[in-house]
């Protein structure tokens, strides 16, 4: 049987977006820990727009700076500008729109009394396996980390990367790499070194060039990689993207908390889905369930869940400034 999964490295233009939001929450909840905060990030070309809500005590006038600090933190800095030009987004060039208002009063009423500051379905995975997720996206994701610590090092491959594993029989039939690079570079023997096994097939660029990419190639838009950054197609995606929101957004927070109780209920089991529910406004959650499966036997488990907000934010240091890192290693707690 065959399985595929997909990763990309945080100089995805994606990934970009969602890395800046992130980064900027970070840097507000070090000045407020009870910002709060939805923000999203288009990027295009050399033209970033933020657009979203923010409520806080925080000094909001570095905004523009932290974009550029976090284009820095991914490898997109002067140095890379002046290898890659024309080809990838350049810092020094950056236009920034800003679009952010403040947080609903009619949201706020709600969050202010401890309950969430959304509603919606949360699913959280675990299985048998390193890290606790399927093996397809643990390589792909081993692999795209590999690839991206090599391009920060290098004056020929860029950041922008996609890797795409497939297994057949657990078995690595077919290795996909899309690497920017300005002059052509054999990365087999890295590839099969890193992923401790020769798969059948390695496509490495498979138009034949890969030099435009970045924002320049592509438009970047926060939430648009939940599959590479949650289970990949092991189990349903639930919620929105968490890496534009505080923690008070169950988006973030009961996303990371079905993660956890997935783990602590895998046990022995093949599989565990945690499914969980929020009401905007409350704090008790109207639903939760717990899924395993064991040599193919399927068995519930209902899950009551009344800690509130404040509790679960503490309790995993969601109120730190945590939500960068977070976002390059995704859901699972594995580095993209």
């Amino acid at each position: 049987m065959q399985r595929t999964a997909e990763a990309v490295s945080l100089g995805h233009p994606d990934k970009i977006a969602d890395y800046i939001s992130s980064y900027i929450l970070d840097r507000l909840i070090e000045q407020d820990a009870h910002v709060r905060y939805a923000v999203e990030v288009m990027v295009k070309d050399n033209n970033v727009v933020l657009g979203g809500e923010i409520t806080t005590t925080a000094n909001l006038n570095e905004l523009n700076h932290y974009v550029k600090q976090a284009l820095a933190k991914i490898g997109y800095d002067e140095r890379y500008a002046s290898i890659w030009g024309r080809y990838a987004i350049n810092p020094a060039q950056i236009k920034i729109i800003n679009m952010i208002g403040v947080q609903s009063a009619d949201i706020a009423q709600g969050v202010d009394n401890d309950g969430w500051g959304d509603q919606g379905l949360f699913v959280g995975y675990a299985c048998q396996g390193e890290g606790k997720i399927n093996r397809e996206l643990f390589l792909a994701r081993k692999l795209n980390y590999a690839l991206y610590t090599r391009a920060r090092q290098s004056d020929n491959l860029g950041l922008d990367i996609k890797t795409q594993i497939t297994l057949n029989n657990n078995k690595i039939e077919t290795v996909i790499v899309a690497i920017p690079m300005l002059h052509d570079e054999d990365l087999t023997d890295f590839i099969v070194e890193t992923l401790g096994e020769k798969p059948a097939n390695i496509i490495v660029n498979g138009t034949g060039r890969y030099t435009y990419h970045s924002s320049i190639a592509d438009c970047g838009i926060t939430g648009r990689k939940l599959a590479c950054d949650f289970y990949s197609t092991a189990c349903p995606i639930g919620g929105g993207s968490p890496w534009t929101k505080d923690a008070s957004k169950a988006d973030l927070t009961l996303n990371v908390y079905a993660r956890i109780l997935a783990c602590e209920n895998l046990g022995d089991n093949d599989e565990c889905f945690v499914y969980l529910s929020s009401c905007i406004g409350r704090s008790t959650l109207p639903s939760g369930l717990i899924k395993t499966i064991k040599n193919g036997v399927v068995t519930y488990r209902d899950l009551w869940c009344n800690q509130k907000p404040h509790v679960l934010i503490k309790a995993h240091g969601l109120d730190k400034p945590i939500y960068a890192e977070l976002c390059g290693k995704g859901i699972s707690g594995i580095q993209n």
